[in-house]
Formats: C-alpha cells, structure tokens, sequence
C-alpha cells in the first residue's frame, strides 16, 4: 500500500495537517488500511525531505499545515499514470501456509483449506453486506457522496479477492485428492499380487499419513457460490 501516494493524492485538494490527512484516508478507504498518526507524520516527514511536500504554516488551531509542490504533483501523476506493479508479488501468507502444509507430518491440508474457506466466504458475505449499505447511502442521498464511491470501490475489489480465493481454495482442494487418489493407485498397481499397498505408512500430498480423500469441496463451492452471487449483485 503507497501511504506516501495517497498522501499526496490528499493534499492536492489543499494544505492539511497530520490527524485530518488520517481522518480523510480513513474515510475514503473505509478504514479497511487504518492509519496512525505517527505514521502520517512519519511519511510527510519523507515527503518533505523529498521535496514532494512543504509546511506551510498553521491553522487557527495551531496545527502545521503541509502543502503539496510541484515535485509532488509529478510524483502524483506518474503513480496514476503506470500500472501497478504486478511482476513482484507481495507475500501471501495464505499460499505459504498451504504450500508448508503439504506433506507437513501431523497436518491435515483439508482442514487447513475447510476452515480457511469457511472464514474467507463469511469475510466475503460481510464485505457485501456494507456494499449493500454504501449503494443505499449513495441512492439516498445521505452521504458524502466522493467518500462513499471510493469506499464502494475498495469494497467491490474485497468482494472479489475473496471471491477468488474461495474459488482458488476449493480448486486446492480438487487438485489435492486427485494426486492423493494417484499416488494410492500407483502404490495399488505395483504391490500387485504380492500384496496390499500400506498406505498407513506414508503421507500423501493432502499430509496426515493414511488419511484416504475424502468429498468437501462441493459443500465449500456452493457455500462461496451462494455468496458469490450476493457479491455480484
């Protein structure tokens, strides 16, 4: 998240100071990223130093007001201008607890994913639910209205991440019990006659040794496709 960006974006409507630079953040953001105030000043302390902002003295309160420059708007610009930059991914801490997960001893991947997608669709139903309350504020008229389209904004992209991610989480899922079902038929075509395979003794891509593939993700795909749907509309 670029705090410095959105900063910057903030002051180009006119000089602000630290805590109404955070209020203003919040709102347009819905506080889904809060901010500290030590941050902020943090940040306008760096952009200063950059050249990008400037004080420019003080309200009635007594508060120091910061000012964009010209350095800043070029700063400004060029980030609205490129694409963000998607060649370097932040980490996921979701994709690396599933991929330490596999053949982790003592873990049961699928419960790690059930319980998963069981937070991630509730997430998703809630996140759709204040989508339903900003559009009704909007139609009403009872809001301010910049806020509240950036605020539908951000929710939407919520509604879809996690959308995406319970549909990711029940694809891991599949993937799962099809190499788990592979590997215990191969161990099955080559004991032959000479005996049954063990499968007690060693752990399958789904990670709890013995543990035979089990149905799951159909009840976790209706459950995000039902709120999918709430999402879409």
């Amino acid at each position: 998240m670029s705090i410095r960006h959105g900063l910057l974006a903030l002051l180009e409507h006119g000089p602000r100071y630290g805590s109404q630079l955070r209020t203003e953040f919040e709102s347009r953001t819905g506080s889904t990223w809060p901010l500290n105030v030590g941050q902020v000043y943090t940040t306008l302390s760096r952009l200063e130093r950059d050249g990008m902002v400037e004080q420019g003295g003080a309200d009635e309160a007594g508060h120091a007001l910061y000012a964009i420059t010209e350095a800043g708007r070029d700063e400004l610009r060029s980030w609205f201008e490129k694409p963000v930059d998607r060649t370097s991914p932040a980490r996921d801490e979701l994709a690396i607890k599933l991929a330490m997960a596999v053949g982790a001893p003592g873990v049961d991947i699928r419960a790690v994913i059930q319980s998963q997608r069981r937070h991630t669709v509730r997430a998703m139903q809630d996140y759709t639910r204040l989508k339903h309350q900003a559009i009704a504020a909007l139609e009403s008229g009872a809001s301010r209205e910049r806020d509240d389209v950036a605020w539908l904004l951000v929710l939407e992209q919520l509604i879809f991440q996690t959308e995406a991610e319970a549909r990711w989480l029940d694809h891991c899922e599949a993937r799962l019990i099809r190499l788990s079902h592979a590997v215990m038929t191969g161990r099955t075509d080559t004991a032959g006659t000479a005996g049954t395979a063990d499968t007690a003794d060693t752990a399958g891509p789904l990670g709890s040794p013995g543990s035979a593939p089990v149905g799951g993700a159909a009840g976790g795909t209706a459950t995000a496709g039902r709120a999918g749907k709430a999402a879409g509309s």
